[in-house]
């Protein structure tokens, strides 16, 4: 009952005074670090990309003859992919900038945007081997804002979206995983098996979003939620789907045809930024109530165009086969020009049946009052 009567009453995560002050002037130096740190790389990224070799971001020999073979050289490569990393950090950049703008008196909205930016810039900042003074400072203050993207991490699925543990217990997890996280370059610890411990405490952290969900959230602490999840499933399941070719068709990564990961990987990135968004909404809560109107249709268009998709797909190859049997010919334009018809007669009543079916199952009561109207109107 206790946890009820609080969820009723919005979470005060308001500063005041000395402590604003101080969490103020600390965002604008990590921010000003990061961003710092990101601009000092971009020279040494770029340097990297012109040359070929076998990095993330390099080009393979036969990569780079396939290029040359387009007009393009590595240098342009190189140059297109640092305006494609430049527009990445300031997507995310730019987001947590507008939180602190209109939120800065929130330490939520300046913990969520600091993270924000801290992980946005850490993706893609490069560390020098320390060689000099200058790169020795450098290399430190990286690990520093590394270690603080690694600790912000997890927190922020215990604590998302008013500050408050929920439930109780998940205090002593988020306070061990950030003493880990402060010690675990200081002390000499031992080897610890870091992917099951991390996927673990990520799952724990799923849970505990789903159980606040369900039994704490009010109603715009749920449409929060629905925005955070909303922007983690939609890019993951683009930058999944963009990236699935290359791991069913190893061949697409051995071959000239993988200059085929180039847009690729430009989705894959630019999909990213949807996350920094979606969150960026949330915190501020403009048009909260939009997101599922959003997810309603995400649903009915994705459910449609596989359907539409698989429909063309098997018309073509059956007519195909069809044409083949009775002519003895090859391929055939007609067959082409009949699928697409058949297709765009099939949107709209297939269109129309996707919709009824997700209506039913996900918003039964958005379904029935439509039922209620419509045949309302059939009587008038």
């Amino acid at each position: 009952m206790s946890i009820r009567l609080n969820a009723e009453r919005e979470s005060n995560t308001r500063l005041h005074g000395r402590w604003l002050v101080i969490a103020r002037v600390v965002w604008i130096a990590l921010a000003v670090v990061a961003l710092a740190l990101f601009g000092a790389s971009i020279p040494l990224v770029f340097n990297e990309m012109r040359t070929v070799g076998t990095g993330v971001w390099q080009l393979s020999p036969r990569e780079a003859r396939a290029l040359e073979q387009l007009g393009l050289s590595v240098s342009s490569y190189a140059a297109y992919w640092m305006v494609m990393q430049i527009v990445f950090v300031m997507g995310f950049a730019i987001v947590a900038g507008v939180i602190f703008r209109r939120k800065s008196d929130d330490w939520m909205a300046l913990f969520v945007s600091l993270f924000l930016l801290i992980s946005g810039t850490m993706m893609v900042t490069a560390v020098p081997v320390p060689t000099t003074m200058l790169q020795d400072v450098w290399y430190f203050s990286f690990k520093i804002v590394e270690d603080l993207s690694f600790i912000f991490f997890l927190p922020f699925f215990f604590v998302f979206p008013d500050g408050q543990f929920v439930p109780r217990w998940t205090r002593l997890l988020v306070m061990g995983w950030i003493a880990f996280g402060l010690f675990k370059r200081l002390l000499p610890l031992p080897p610890l098996p870091g992917d099951p411990i991390f996927l673990g405490l990520l799952a724990i952290g799923a849970l505990a979003q789903i159980y606040r969900y369900r039994r704490v959230s009010t109603a715009a602490q749920r449409q929060q939620t629905k925005w955070v999840v909303f922007g983690f499933v939609l890019t993951f399941v683009v930058s999944s789907g963009v990236q699935l070719p290359f791991m069913i068709f190893p061949w697409l990564r051995q071959s000239g045809a993988a200059l085929l990961r180039l847009p690729a990987l430009t989705i894959t990135l630019l999909s990213s930024l949807i996350l920094p968004v979606t969150i960026g909404i949330s915190i501020l809560r403009y048009r909260l109530w939009d997101i599922d109107v959003i997810i309603r249709r995400t649903l009915v268009y994705s459910v449609l165009t596989g359907a539409l998709g698989l429909v063309y797909f098997a018309n073509v190859v059956l007519l195909q086969a069809a044409f083949r049997a009775i002519t003895g010919q090859g391929q055939n334009q007609l067959v082409t020009v009949v699928s697409t018809l058949a297709i765009a007669a099939l949107f709209a009543p297939l269109r129309r049946r996707v919709q009824d079916a997700i209506d039913r199952r996900f918003y039964r009561k958005k379904y029935d009052a439509q039922k209620v109207l419509a045949e309302f109107a059939r009587r008038i």
